[in-house]
């Protein structure tokens, strides 16, 4: 008798876990089980294996159980058991329940024989008559719904038109808020922008849309070179990818496909989930790309898709990965529950930081020697280089800490969590600055605008940027702990946001397929386009001109932007 291994169940449990999206769960079990070490092929299991394998179970009880030895009559519907019953009964009990049922069954269907010949006889012409008449009328139907059809997108579209004029026109009335000299003019209340129906002008048209295929799994994340035209994906199929990417005169002039190196992080071609490739960052000179895969392993390659170095340490999968400004050390944070900064030049461990008692969920430099981390522990720990304990420990949230970022100065920590806010960290203080409270469900991300003291845009305000499972995107002033804007475009959880480098945009990327550009200016989506899977990051380019968009469904979308 065939039989299923603990192992073979585990796979089956962590690949259900992670296609269900409990990420965390999925990370857990794949840790402590050693998924990534298991001898399962993961191509050969097919998407929804486990709810397969539990159904076929289920069909096989409810088959021995409605089959006995002189049964010869397979056309049953095998409508007499609950799942429930297949579950908590044995056989035997479910053969008495079938018995019973089918003994009322059968005397229902006699006494209907009975009616039925009669009855049949005198409305089988009928029944024939009846049916040409209806298939007649349906068609008749089909045609009058098609004119209509025709006619209703023709007043939709006039309608459309009208409305986007006046809307328009309404906004320009009505939008009065401007972000300059630190000020935010136009009242204290902060904007709740509904945009529901986004117009069809703001649509990104096709000329402008680059579409970079050759990922065979979901795209994760994705960055650009901070110094050239190169955008770098990272995916479920164990490759990064460096694409080059043309600007925008000599693309439109050229129609083959873009240059691409694939940097495989297994031999062999495979969708090994143990290779994922769940992170990546390029140094500041644009001269190397670090990923960090589920493997626990980080790697540094060249811009020519050579592997420079293999960095090992980690026990578990790397959540996050960061350089440092200065591009000697490079950090990474693990499931293990500990963080690492690794000395480039020599390629190895310079510390390993282990004070969280869950998976490191994200990490983020303060200066190129202090850097801070987040946890599932609820916690965040400020750490340094050469020192044995934290030099700071922010405790407050309630929920696992999804993200931290550093303000442009290194002054102020931002962090979002499952417990639903996001708060404002000082090193001059022990307890957060500022709670941040609006949003309805899980914050995702956070990032800070390119703005104020220490960027290239000195004048003007520097806000905060809040992703959240309730599908909106808010906007705060840090100086004040207030809610400047709520941006409600989006239908589903929004995973990814971008201010674009003068501060003056924000792109943000949902499940529900779309990644909206938003003028933060007048806190209304300026441009619009629309992929088919969910977007799990979004990033623009060095001269804000172009932003990439990465997909579930295995795409990177670059996009020309230009207001």
């Amino acid at each position: 008798m065939t039989s299923i291994t603990s192992v073979e169940l585990n796979y089956l449990v962590f690949r259900y876990l992670q296609e269900s999206g409990f990420t965390h769960s999925a990370f857990a079990l794949g840790y402590e089980a050693s998924i990534n070490k298991c001898p399962i092929d993961g191509n050969l299991v097919p998407p929804g294996a486990l709810i397969t394998f539990v159904q076929k179970g289920l069909q096989y009880l409810e088959m021995e159980a409605n089959l006995s030895n002189n049964d010869t009559d397979m056309d049953e519907d095998f409508s007499f058991l609950q799942p429930l019953d297949l579950i908590t009964k044995d056989v035997y009990e479910l053969r008495q329940i079938i018995k019973e049922k089918r003994k009322s069954l059968q005397k229902e269907k006699d006494k209907d024989k009975d009616k039925d010949k009669d009855l049949g006889r005198e409305h089988e012409g009928e029944r024939g008559r009846i049916r040409d008449k209806e298939r007649h009328e349906r068609e008749k139907e089909l045609e009058k719904d098609k004119e209509r059809s025709d006619k209703d997108k023709d007043r939709e579209k006039q309608h459309e038109e009208q409305t986007n004029r006046e809307m328009v026109t309404d906004q320009e009335d009505k939008v009065e808020v401007k972000l300059e000299d630190n000020k935010v003019l136009g009242g204290s209340e902060p904007m709740d922008i509904s945009t529901t129906s986004t117009s069809q002008a703001c649509e990104i048209h096709s000329s402008d849309v680059t579409i970079l295929e050759g990922h065979t799994s979901e795209v994760c994340a994705c960055a650009w070179s901070p110094t050239g035209s190169l955008l770098a994906s990272g995916s479920g199929d164990s490759t990064a990818r460096i694409w080059t990417i043309a600007d925008s005169s000599s693309r439109h002039g050229s129609n083959g496909p873009p240059n691409v190196l694939v940097l495989k992080h297994v031999k062999g071609r495979t969708n090994e989930k143990s290779k994922d490739v769940t992170t990546l960052d390029w140094n500041g000179e644009g001269t190397l790309l670090a990923t960090g895969s589920y493997d626990g392993q980080a790697r540094i390659w060249t811009t020519s898709g050579e592997l420079k170095s293999t960095l090992s340490k980690h026990k578990g999968p790397i959540f996050s990965l960061k350089w440092n400004k200065k591009g000697d050390y490079l950090l990474t944070g693990s499931c293990d529950k500990t963080a690492i900064v690794w000395d480039v030049k020599a390629e190895e461990c310079k510390q390993q930081f282990d004070f969280h008692t869950g998976p490191t969920l994200d990490v983020d430099w303060r200066n190129n020697v202090s850097f801070a981390t987040s946890s599932t522990d609820n916690m965040i720990y400020v750490c340094k280089i050469g020192e044995v304990l934290p030099i700071k420990n922010f405790a407050g949230h309630q929920g696992e800490v999804n993200c931290v970022k550093w303000d442009p100065t290194g002054s102020l920590l931002a962090s979002c969590s499952d417990d639903i806010t996001a708060k404002v960290w000082s090193m001059k203080q022990d307890k957060f600055v500022h709670d941040l409270r609006e949003h309805s469900k899980e914050i995702y991300t956070i990032r800070w605008s390119p703005t104020g003291a220490g960027t290239i845009n000195p004048n003007q305000q520097l806000v905060l940027a809040s992703a959240s499972f309730d599908s909106t995107v808010k906007l705060w002033d840090v100086e004040l702990g207030k809610l400047l804007h709520s941006l409600n475009g989006h239908r589903d959880p929004v995973y990814s946001v971008a201010f674009s480098p003068n501060g003056e945009y924000l792109a943000s990327g949902s499940l529900d397929r779309s990644m909206h550009i938003w003028s933060l200016k007048e806190g209304k989506i300026v441009k619009t386009y629309t992929g088919n899977g969910g977007v799990f990051e979004v990033c623009w380019n060095k001269e804000g001109d172009k932003i990439a968009a990465c997909f579930a469904n295995n795409i990177v979308c670059v996009l020309d932007f230009r207001m």
